[in-house]
């Protein structure tokens, strides 16, 4: 195998030095254009391949936005191209296609099959047929697993033999077992059962409601719509009463936002509104004798001259009778009965005349025939609301609350008016359409609240707030007696000092005097007298400080503030 490579290697070395350069670029630009295009094809092979969810093209704009706009409602995103909507894989393009079908979406004249396969020159019809119909089933059944809830299903399709005669065709069925998934709520939401039922009517020509049969995985009837007649009618109850009491909440909440920004939402909180509905749609035949407008009201006039009739003549007839009576009227031989009308026998042997007029009228009415349907209407409206009064406090004489036996505040209840229990009714009656015809009522009642509770939390807060009042003032009491007794012992200190000052220096004053004196009795005397040192240095010290004030005046005067103010 080597050698065979070695010389397979070693022919191509020689073939590539024999080439002339021109016929090497040939070869390594077919090389090239090769590599290029089995890249091409890889990159176009791994290109995701969009399933169309309706094979046709759509050419009604209209009917294109819906579809569009319900895929996108399934939070698929779709391709258009040129009228086809196609989605990202086959699994997403059935659910679609399913939900379209069940929604009548789809555009008439557009078939949401697949129906072509790949056939071959040998198939034969029947092979055909076969083919046919078991693409479709399979079809049908990815289109209801397709749908929300269902985990598995099963058609059986019977498409019975073409007859000669169509009286004697047997019609084609479909049966289906639905496998929903936990939880679902399939096999009683009916609108998916008639998605269901319609999608195998427009899948398999000829098929009618009748025979089609959906059943659950417990053989249970899903779309037996007769039998769920009585389901409808309590679903249409409720859808009813639901809708009464989004009524009664609306005219509930119009009223007492009325209310409550008149008389304070604390004072308004009981209110009760009944709506009697009639939502029955019943046909009418009305016939209506109305009276014949003979001239209208003249324009301008303070009171109304029109002519009215009730009826008039249309047509008459008039009829004379006119009899003389004979007097005597023969009855022919005797033992024969004659021939006289008895009409006329009872006026035999009478003579007289008589005339008779009759006049017959045909009257013409202003007659008007209505049909029609009679609309859910308002039978009766019943309104009750209760409000409260005015709670005031009671004050004594100096302005301050009074205080019951027990820590509870004195109040005082006033009650509203009769003038404003009538306003709040009219408010009441303008607010929901009061009809006194229909048998409407309004009742507003002022009956005092329970506020026990209420009133306790209140008088607690109150004290709470005098306990803290009460604190704050003896403390601040407490803490101005203590400052005054600090400024009183500050007063008294320095009085205090000054008095010991001045004693000490009336002291030194004095002694001052005792030594001046005794140096002049010794000067006169002659005699030498000894001085301390202490009192030696106090002297010098002193006529330094004379000598200074003397010479410094300003500065002394000075010290001396500075001296005071210290003390």
């Amino acid at each position: 195998m080597n050698e065979f490579l070695k010389k397979l290697l070693a022919k191509a070395a020689g073939f590539w030095a024999d080439w002339s350069m021109r016929q090497r670029g040939v070869f390594l630009a077919v090389i090239a254009a090769i590599i290029v295009g089995v890249v091409m094809l890889f990159r176009v092979s791994a290109t995701p391949v969009l399933a169309s969810v309706i094979s046709r093209p759509i050419r009604d704009e209209a009917a294109l936005e819906k579809i569009i706009d319900r895929i996108n409602e399934e939070g698929v995103i779709p391709t258009v191209t040129n009228g086809v909507v196609q989605v990202a894989d086959p699994a997403t393009a059935r659910r679609m296609r399913a939900i379209l079908i069940r929604e009548d979406l789809i555009p008439a004249g557009t078939s949401p099959w697949q129906i072509f396969d790949t056939e071959s020159w040998t198939i034969t019809d029947f092979e055909r047929n076969v083919k046919l119909q078991r693409s479709l089933t399979n079809m049908i059944i990815d289109h209801i697993r397709a749908i929300d809830g269902v985990d598995n299903v099963k058609v059986t399709i019977v498409w019975p033999k073409e007859e000669l005669f169509r009286s004697e065709q047997n019609p084609v069925s479909a049966s289906v077992t639905i496998i929903p998934t936990p939880g679902s709520d399939i096999t009683q939401n009916r609108k998916k059962i008639e998605g269901i039922q319609k999608l195998l009517k427009s899948a398999i020509e000829g098929l009618k409601d009748e025979n089609i049969t959906i059943t659950d995985n417990y053989g249970l009837v899903l779309n037996d719509f007769e039998g769920m007649k009585d389901f409808d009618k309590q679903a249409l109850t409720e859808r009813q009463q639901k809708f009464i009491l989004d009524m009664e909440k609306k005219y509930k909440g119009l009223v007492l936002n009325a209310l409550q920004g008149t008389f304070s939402a604390n004072r308004v909180k009981d209110l009760n509104i009944k709506f009697d509905y009639d939502l029955r749609r019943l046909s009418i035949t009305e016939k209506e004798i109305l009276p014949i407008m003979m001239k209208e009201k003249t324009p301008g006039l303070p009171y109304d001259d029109s002519e009215r009739l009730a009826s008039i003549i249309a047509s008459e007839s008039v009829s004379e009778t006119k009899w003389k009576g004979t007097g005597y009227n023969p009855e022919g031989p005797s033992g024969v009965e004659g021939q006289t009308p008895p009409a006329f026998k009872d006026m035999s042997n009478l003579y007289g005349e008589m005339n008779q007029n009759t006049k017959t009228h045909n009257m013409e009415w202003n007659e008007r025939n209505t049909q029609g349907e009679t609309n859910p209407k308002i039978d009766r409206v019943t309104v009750s609301v209760n409000i409260d009064g005015i709670y005031a406090y009671k004050y004594d004489e100096k302005g301050n609350k009074i205080v019951l036996p027990g820590n509870t505040l004195e109040r005082e209840y006033t009650p509203i008016s009769d003038k404003d229990l009538r306003d709040a009714e009219l408010l009441i009656r303008d607010a929901i359409g009061y009809n006194s015809a229909r048998g409407d009522s309004v009742t507003v009642r002022n009956i005092k609240f329970d506020r026990t509770e209420e009133f306790k939390l209140q008088d607690a807060e109150y004290f709470k707030q005098q306990q803290i009042k009460t604190t704050i003032i003896v403390f601040l009491s407490g803490l101005t007696l203590l400052l005054f007794g600090f400024m009183l012992f500050r007063a008294i200190s320095r009085e205090m000092e000054r008095r010991r000052r001045l004693a000490e220096e009336e002291r030194a004053r004095r002694e001052q005097m005792l030594r001046e004196s005794a140096m002049a009795e010794a000067e006169q005397e002659g005699t030498e007298v000894s001085i301390s040192l202490e009192e030696r240095n106090r002297m010098e010290l002193m006529e330094s400080v004379v000598n200074m004030a003397k010479e410094h005046p300003e500065d002394a005067a000075q010290l001396i503030r500075t001296w005071i103010l210290e003390e």
